[in-house]
Formats: structure tokens, sequence, C-alpha cells
């Protein structure tokens, strides 16, 4: 049972070729990846800032029992922002919340454009809490 030097010498020679096939093919990559890198130091780099939304304003509608959040933000784009209805600030494990999603176009440089969510229906003796979960410009929501 015992393996030839030969073939061993065959086996030494492939694992050779396959590791320089490997090098050759994977190596230029590698170069492209790292020279490709970021941008270089003089080259401006536009950020964009993230939004500043916030709920103003958290109540129940009297005649439909829904919550309603006003929205507010603040920021240049389209946002569409995620809001939490919850029973408490501070929720215990394992506690889902209620979202609702709401839309603010055209929101100018420096200017600050309202909105309102309308969440679920809620239980007459408790206090909502409302709040911003996620707020996102809509053209990244866009394929």
């Amino acid at each position: 049972m015992g393996v030839s030097t030969s073939a061993l010498k065959w086996q030494g020679w492939l694992v050779g070729l396959v590791t320089l096939a490997g090098l050759l093919v994977f190596a230029p990559l590698g170069l492209y990846v790292w020279a490709s890198g970021g941008p270089s130091p003089g080259e401006a780099v536009e950020v964009q800032a993230e939004p500043d939304a916030r709920v103003t304003a958290c109540r129940v509608d009297p005649a439909s029992r829904r919550v309603v959040a006003a929205v507010e933000v603040a920021g240049q784009g389209s946002y569409v922002v995620t809001v939490e209805f919850r029973d408490q600030e501070h929720p215990g494990p394992g506690t889902r919340a209620s979202q609702a999603l709401v839309k603010i176009p055209g929101v100018l440089p420096g200017a600050t454009e309202r909105g309102e969510a309308v969440g679920p229906v809620w239980p007459v003796a408790t206090v909502p809490w409302c709040g911003v979960a996620d707020a996102v410009r809509a053209e990244e929501l866009e394929p």
C-alpha cells in the first residue's frame, strides 16, 4: 500500500501548478481592488447628511381611537419615516411595537416639513408612546 515516488512527484508538481494558476488569476484582481481603493486626500467627497426626524406630538384621536403622531423632518430631499407606537418608552424583552410609514416629500435645504403617521386603534386606559424608528431618503429605496 505504498505510494510510489513518481506519484508523489507528480502530485507536488500539480499542487505547484494550481498555486501558480491561482496567483496568476487572483493577483491582478487583488491589485485592481487595492488600486481603486478610496478617494484621494485632495478629492472632494459628497456626504449625505442624516435627516433630523422627530415626533413632535403623540395623541389618540377621540373619534377613531387611533394613535396619531406628528412627525417633523429637517434636511434636503424626500424621506420615508418609520414611526413606532408603544405603550411605554422602554419595552420589555420580546415586546413587539406597531409601526407606520409616513412619506415627507420635497424638503428644501434649511426648511422643516411636517407629516402625520396614523397608528393602530389604542386601548382606552393606556397612554401611547410614539418615536422615530428609522428615517430613510426616498431615493435610497428606489431600485
